[in-house]
């Protein structure tokens, strides 16, 4: 389940905090609870990835952009990600998460997320998001502009770079084998 109680504080807990620049990094405290683990007793790889959520929101919320997105009637999505987990987060653990945007291109924006614990980071998840419309995906550069900040975007570290050729090179729709194929048309 999502955890629509834990967005709303986090929502009222930053509804009055100081305003972001589009580089600037969101900073918030966070618990896993019972309902957070797998069944090894630690924070579940998809739930971590539900709890990002809860940075890049207010992180949305804090830079203006939400306002823009009613004003505009556009919509925010995640079009892919790349996830390295390196130490555990136990039951009732206290970590700090780190939200931030890195940079865009012609179609994405890019953002960096980490969850710390004791100064060890346990986890980081590149995002590529795109803000939508009706007609298809805003331009990144719009939305920056319509934010009020320069619409060039800052140099993208080279592990960024190197994601995305890497993406681009992957097949999509995923290659199936003729036998898997079979499968989904019966």
């Amino acid at each position: 389940m999502y955890p629509l109680i834990r967005f709303a504080k986090e929502m009222l807990k930053y509804r009055n905090a100081p305003a972001l620049g589009p580089l600037d990094p969101h900073i918030s405290t966070h618990i896993c609870w019972p309902w957070d683990l797998d069944p090894w007793i630690e924070l579940n790889n998809g739930r971590t990835l539900t709890l990002y959520d809860l940075g890049r929101i207010p992180l949305a919320m804090r830079s203006g952009l939400i306002p823009i997105l009613k004003q505009k009637g556009w919509g925010i999505t995640v079009a892919g990600n790349s996830t390295r987990y390196r130490r555990r987060i136990r039951m009732f653990d206290r970590f700090t998460m780190i939200s931030r945007m890195i940079g865009w291109d012609h179609r994405f924006i890019y953002m960096d997320q980490s969850m710390w614990k004791g100064g060890e980071c346990c986890n980081q998840v590149l995002i590529r998001s795109a803000v939508t419309s009706a007609k298809g995906i805003v331009p990144p550069s719009e939305v920056v502009a319509a934010l009020g900040h320069p619409p060039e975007s800052p140099e993208l570290p080279a592990w960024v770079k190197a994601w995305i050729e890497a993406d681009t090179a992957r097949p999509w729709p995923p290659e199936l084998p003729e036998e898997t194929k079979r499968h989904l048309s019966g």
